[in-house]
């Protein structure tokens, strides 16, 4: 169960509360996030919920029988928004594009794409300046000083960053620079890491794992949610499958799944997710259909001379037309009554 308490809760009432689900075998563990405080209880016997929310001290209280507590939509129906400040949002209906290349290469490829971006109204540039690559001898990013360059370009230009974090040792340094904290495919169950972002005041995207399912991603966000931070975002960026005519399998289902299993917006990638350049925009604007609350692709000016994953990113050209289809299915999706 979900106990969320008042703000002005007594050490005595919030003793008693604790006491009272001793009496029901429950164990209770105190959640303060960014919003509020909360007790999860954890336990077997069923009891009338009544004897709990009555008591003084309390807010509100919801049966949540999922494992991951706090994120699930059993207690909280409304969804919920990221506010990146400046007017830019996700969720409740708040539409957003995420582009940018794999890895942020030089000044002048950062000036480039802020500059495409700008043209076509996007609010969010990507970019890796740590890249976690399959191979050791694969470029692998610029880091904290590449990282300090893109942010002083991308704030004069007014756009907010999101980039990936691998260690818990980087998000000190980075803090300071980065709008969305990305969690990589490999990381999704990294819960040192995991732990560590739950303690700080900056948004989350939490990318599924290679071959993770639904409550994992799930189980994932509820451990940032437990240590602090509810400003979480999932992604489902594709698992990996026995098929080979594309890099994974983009989960479509898991959208709906995800909305309906929990609070928290959902992102579609739809570049990892298929991994061929040619078909982006067909699972972008499928993913938009399906739910998602953004999409974040990968864009470069001349996707073959990139220096990572030039395979499935955009040009300039593809990604101007699909940023106004995906603009426009959104719009769509309203109309005709879809949430």
């Amino acid at each position: 169960m979900i106990i969320q308490l008042e703000k002005n809760i007594t050490e005595e009432q919030f003793s008693n509360l604790k006491e009272k689900l001793k009496t029901f075998s429950y164990k209770s563990v105190k959640v303060s996030t960014q919003f509020s405080d909360y007790i999860i209880g954890v336990g077997k016997k069923e009891f009338d919920i009544r004897s709990i929310g009555t008591m003084e001290g309390i807010s509100d209280i919801h049966r949540v029988s999922d494992a991951y507590k706090l994120v699930s939509r059993k207690w909280k129906v409304k969804e919920t928004q990221i506010d990146l400040g400046d007017g830019v949002k996700i969720g409740q209906g708040a539409f957003q594009v995420m582009a940018g290349p794999c890895s942020i290469e030089s000044e002048e490829q950062i000036k480039s794409t802020i500059d495409h971006l700008v043209k076509n109204g996007v609010k969010i540039m990507r970019g890796g300046v740590y890249k976690p690559r399959s191979s050791p001898y694969s470029f692998r990013g610029l880091g904290i000083d590449g990282l300090k360059l893109w942010h002083q370009h991308a704030k004069a230009a007014g756009l907010k960053i999101i980039t990936e974090v691998m260690m818990t040792e980087q998000i000190d340094d980075m803090l300071e620079y980065v709008d969305i904290f990305q969690v990589g495919a490999r990381n999704s169950q990294n819960f040192n890491l995991l732990d560590a972002l739950g303690k700080i005041d900056k948004p989350i995207m939490l990318k599924r794992g290679i071959s993770g399912t639904i409550d994992e991603l799930l189980q994932a966000a509820e451990y940032i949610f437990s240590n602090g931070n509810e400003k979480i975002m999932l992604c489902e960026r594709g698992i990996r499958s026995y098929e080979t005519a594309y890099r994974n399998t983009l989960d479509i289902n898991a959208i709906p799944i995800l909305k309906e299993k929990s609070h928290l917006p959902v992102i579609v990638d739809p570049s990892h997710g298929i991994g061929v350049r040619k078909f982006v925009d067909s699972v972008a604007l499928a993913g938009v259909m399906a739910g998602a609350d953004a999409v974040i692709m990968e864009v470069h000016e001349c996707p073959e001379k990139a220096f990572s994953d030039g395979q499935q990113t955009l040009d300039y050209g593809e990604s101007k037309l699909l940023i106004e289809r995906l603009k426009k299915t959104s719009e769509f999706r309203k109309e005709i009554g879809l949430r």
